[in-house]
C-alpha cells in the first residue's frame, strides 16, 4: 500500500484535495481531525495542555476554545512549537496505527492518502512514499482564511507566516496541485494524479 502525504498552505483547499481522492476509492485520514481527537476532554494530552497554557484555553463545557489557543500560539513562536512538542508525536503515533491497519486489510488499499497540513515544519516526510502538496496564491489565501475562519487580517497572516513559504513545499513535493483557478481545474490535476497512483501500485 503506497503511502501519500497531501499538504500544503492553510487555506490552500487540503480538504477538497482530500474529498475528491475519497470519492475516487482512496481512504483519507487528515491530521487535523486527529488533532482534535487528541484534545478531547479526558484525553491525557488535553491535561497537558493545560498545564502549559492554562484553564483559560477551555471552553465551559471542558472543550478546547481553538480561538483563544490559536491566538496564543500563532502571537508566540516559542508557544507554538511547545504545543506542537506535545501534539505531534501522539498524532503521528495515531496515524501510524491507521496506517498499518488499512495495510494490512484484506485486500489493503492500492494507496491510502493522509492531509498533514505541518508535514514538512513537523520532519514526517519519512513516513510516505509520495508527497503531494496544494497551493494558491497568497492573495487568494489571504482572502480564504478571513472568509473562512472569521480572523482578522494579522491573525490570518500570522498563522500564513508559521508555515513554509509555498516555493519550499512545491520544492519538497513529488505533485503540485495549483488551486487558484476553478474547482474543475482542480479535478482535473487530482484526476491527473489519481491515473499516476493507480499505475504505480497496479
Amino acid at each position: 500500500m503506497l503511502r501519500v502525504a497531501l499538504t500544503g498552505g492553510i487555506a490552500a483547499g487540503k480538504s477538497t484535495v482530500g474529498r475528491i481522492l475519497a470519492e475516487r476509492g482512496f481512504p483519507v485520514l487528515d491530521a487535523d481531525v486527529v488533532a482534535r481527537e487528541v484534545l478531547r476532554p479526558g484525553e491525557p494530552l488535553l491535561e497537558s495542555v493545560v498545564r502549559r497554557f492554562g484553564p483559560e484555553i477551555l471552553l465551559p463545557d471542558g472543550t478546547v476554545d481553538r480561538r483563544r489557543l490559536g491566538a496564543l500560539v500563532f502571537s508566540d513562536d516559542a508557544a507554538r512549537r511547545a504545543l506542537e512538542g506535545l501534539l505531534h508525536p501522539e498524532i503521528r503515533r495515531r496515524i501510524r496505527a491507521r496506517l498499518e491497519a488499512l495495510g494490512r486489510a484484506s485486500p489493503p488499499p492500492p494507496a491510502a492518502v493522509v492531509l498533514v497540513p505541518l508535514l514538512f515544519e513537523a520532519a514526517w516526510e519519512s513516513d510516505f512514499d509520495w508527497i503531494a502538496t496544494v497551493e494558491v496564491p497568497r492573495e487568494v489565501q489571504l482572502r480564504r482564511l478571513l472568509a473562512r475562519d472569521g480572523l482578522v487580517e494579522e491573525e490570518a497572516r500570522a498563522r500564513i507566516r508559521a508555515q513554509l513559504s509555498p516555493e519550499e513545499r512545491i520544492a519538497r513535493a513529488h505533485v503540485f496541485f495549483e488551486n487558484g483557478g476553478t474547482l474543475e481545474d482542480l479535478v482535473r490535476q487530482v484526476d491527473a494524479f489519481v491515473s499516476a497512483l493507480r499505475r504505480r501500485t497496479a
